[in-house]
């Protein structure tokens, strides 16, 4: 069965489903998945799977993320962007470069954001934007998000212009609400470009024309997102047993303390993801794939 990934651009316009419909067509596949949902009106990385890839599109959520944002102030939206209604306008006067550089470093490290009500987060089985929709609002629940990155680019008497590097889970929008909390003056995120995730850039990205003249070229391999998961190669006899469902023994491979670790056999084929307890030792298979894709 063919499998992969793709190191997608998404264009503003489209939302995360359209793309994936459009790779189900141009590869005749039902099985097409993708890793981080981008908002319609954003652009920027969004990785799919195909095939047999998407079971460790699981694995693929966890890594953190960067985006460069546009930030407009003076006046706020329902939806926290510039494609929502108009709220509430603020004659606002533009912090200096020292204070918006202060105001953004307050947010480094650990911090708790409150998702945005128009988000996908599902309560009592609707989602969040459907509540939204209908005029409803409720209380969130704050998260925990890490903020490894951030660095103003541009002021000018209107907009920022900022590059944040973040764990999943982090709301762009929520950041920028709070970030105009701080300036004392309501904001919106005008525009929003995701540069990175994990191991696909920006730079290596494609489009979906390019992927439609040439479906084949597009396709990374199966373990392109794993790289963050310590490489361990069985001896044949050892990769047929782990293609079984059977527990390998820690002695068998140098797991190095690590509990989840990506599976090659001896002839460098990726055959799935392997995870070791905490004190318990051996290795049991969590992800088998039937060949080396």
């Amino acid at each position: 069965m063919i499998g992969g990934l793709i190191n997608i651009i998404k264009p503003p316009g489209m939302t995360s489903h359209d793309v994936v419909s459009f790779i189900r067509r141009t590869y005749q596949l039902k099985r097409v998945g993708h890793a981080g949902t981008l908002d319609p009106a954003a652009a920027g990385i969004l990785p799919v799977a195909i095939g047999q890839s998407t079971r460790l599109l699981e694995y693929m959520t966890d890594t953190d993320k960067s985006y460069r944002v546009e930030l407009t102030i003076g006046y706020e939206t329902d939806t926290g962007d510039d494609t929502g209604t108009i709220i509430n306008t603020v004659d606002c006067t533009m912090p200096t470069t020292v204070e918006l550089e202060e105001v953004l470093s307050s947010f480094l490290g650990t911090i708790e954001q409150i998702p945005p009500m128009y988000s996908a987060i599902k309560v009592q089985g609707k989602k969040l934007y459907e509540l939204a929709r209908a005029g409803v609002t409720i209380e969130r629940k704050s998260r925990t998000i890490q903020i490894t990155n951030i660095t103003l680019l541009k002021r000018d008497p209107k907009k920022i212009l900022f590059d944040v590097t973040c764990s999943k889970g982090t709301y762009i929008r929520s950041l920028c609400t709070d970030i105009g909390k701080k300036i004392n003056c309501p904001v919106v995120m005008s525009f929003l470009v995701r540069t990175r995730v994990g191991t696909f850039s920006l730079d290596q990205a494609i489009t979906l024309e390019e992927i439609a003249e040439n479906p084949k070229h597009a396709l990374l391999s199966t373990d392109f997102a794993l790289d963050y998961m310590p490489k361990v190669t069985l001896t044949k006899e050892i990769a047929t047993a782990f293609q079984h469902g059977q527990v390998i023994p820690t002695n068998a491979v140098d797991v190095s303390g690590q509990l989840l670790f990506r599976i090659y056999n001896h002839q460098h084929d990726f055959i799935g993801i392997g995870q070791k307890r905490p004190g318990i030792a051996a290795i049991t298979p969590v992800k088998v794939l039937t060949s080396g894709q």
